[in-house]
């Protein structure tokens, strides 16, 4: 194995983990809209707070749905 191959593996694992960390922010920073938005907890009506509930659920599956795809590959 040359070291061509070996600093372009390396290069791959470690900017595949950056964008991994990047895609779980995102994912988390826009679960939590509701929560820390324009509304503050206490404004927020119980539709408001059913919305953001599932937001953060629907957040928690497609993070659990990008590790499996993660470990797959």
């Amino acid at each position: 194995m040359n070291i061509e191959r070996l600093i372009t593996m390396v290069i791959r694992m470690v900017v595949g983990r950056l964008v991994h960390k990047g895609v779980d922010a995102g994912i988390d920073r826009a679960s939590r809209r509701g929560k820390s938005g324009s509304k503050a907890p206490e404004d927020m009506t119980p539709e408001d707070r059913q919305r953001a509930k599932a937001a953060r659920q629907a957040a928690a599956r497609a993070k659990q749905s990008a590790k499996l795809m993660r470990r797959m590959r």
